[in-house]
């Protein structure tokens, strides 16, 4: 029994409960969801703790792997329950493997895993993050994009200032989650969203949800609002340019040499283009679109904004699911059209002039620290 691999398990689990039982009809379903979180895990135990055989499974792996749902869920990309869901799925398996005598007992039943888990989430009269706490952090963000000084400290200021307006307006006012807007380093298929997935007219936005499909979001007006004064100074050269760009100089240098290289350019003269521009400016001059700010880098962002704006709970500040609050929880999403959203227009917004001696790009700022 020690050399029973988790994999191979796995596969004889799924294998029981797809076939079903008379007594419970949804057996089958059930298998069809587990599959996805059990692989995952098998992959994350594998990789982060080395570990293949069942046998050698311990509490304390389990309690890294609770930990690491409880961090995904402070950066936004799961909720509390998913992430208690699937860690319920993983416990069910384990328990099954100790009915079948495959392991002595569950490492995943232990006090000292669960109680790595986040907490259950609120059902709204407890929620520390109320509503008046959400709406004080989106006036202070407004106000300082729209304010009486807003223009002051140049346009790279104020392009930061639209910046997190608009990213504290669409948390608070569409149907999308942190990892649905940002870029997630452990997932490749976690980019961000683009321009190119607004659609203005039908109130949208183009997301990989959850079920690891593309979906489509309600926008709220007062976030699509946000979006197009941020649009009018962010200016992005094309359609796949992320909603919220990163603006660490080094993560853009290092996108521009990737794709001039892809495009044909030796490294010679790639250098002399780095010479000559900033990466900054070779990405607009070029269209090649930056990556997107990390779910970290938006957590961030938004504690600096807490902070400044006196907006906390004991110390805490508003995460991307605290903004986003419970409010779009039981929002309907549906599957994405084959036909793309494209970055359209109404006639009001076509009245939103760009000057245009707009000030040459200057050099890349510096990096904040909290902008992944």
């Amino acid at each position: 029994m020690t050399d029973v691999q988790i994999d191979d398990a796995i596969d004889v689990y799924l294998t029981r409960k797809a076939v079903g039982d008379p007594d419970g009809p949804g057996a089958g379903a059930y298998a069809a969801n587990a599959e996805s979180i059990l692989r995952r895990f098998a992959d994350w135990i594998e990789r982060e703790c080395r570990v293949t055989a069942l046998a050698a499974l311990e509490p304390t792996h389990l309690r890294a792997y609770a930990t690491d749902l409880h961090e995904r869920t402070d950066r936004g990309e799961y909720t509390a329950s998913s992430v208690h869901t699937y860690y319920a799925v993983v416990r069910a398996f384990l328990s099954w493997c100790v009915r079948g005598g495959i392991v002595p007992t569950n490492p995943a039943a232990s006090d000292v895993a669960e109680s790595a888990l986040p907490a259950p989430e609120s059902t709204g009269d407890d929620d520390s993050w109320s509503p008046d706490r959400r709406r004080r952090l989106e006036a202070y963000a407004r106000e300082r994009a729209f304010g009486s000084d807003a223009g002051e400290d140049g346009t790279d200021e104020r392009r930061t200032r639209l910046r997190e307006y608009a990213l504290v307006a669409v948390l608070a006012h569409s149907g999308a989650r942190g990892a649905e807007l940002f870029r997630v380093p452990e997932d490749d298929r976690r980019t961000g969203a683009t321009w190119d997935d607004v659609d203005f007219y039908a109130g949208t936005l183009r997301v990989l949800g959850k079920s690891q499909r593309l979906e489509e979001v309600t926008v709220l007006g007062p976030a699509r609002t946000a979006l197009r004064r941020y649009r009018v100074v962010l200016d992005p050269p094309s359609n796949d340019w992320p909603l919220f760009p990163t603006r660490h100089a080094p993560s853009i240098a290092r996108r521009v040499r990737e794709t001039l290289h892809e495009r044909g350019h030796d490294d010679a003269e790639v250098e002399r283009l780095l010479e000559r521009h900033t990466a900054t400016e070779l990405a607009r001059e070029r269209a090649i679109a930056p990556p997107a700010i990390t779910t970290e880098g938006a957590r961030s962002v938004l504690k600096r904004l807490c902070e400044q704006a006196e907006v906390d709970v004991d110390g805490d500040y508003l995460t991307p699911r605290g903004v986003r609050g419970d409010r779009f929880a039981t929002t309907e999403r549906r599957e994405a059209t084959p036909a793309a959203p494209q970055l359209r227009t109404s006639s009001d917004d076509r009245s939103i002039a760009v000057l245009e001696d707009r000030p040459p790009i200057g050099p890349d700022p510096t990096p904040r620290e909290d902008d992944g």
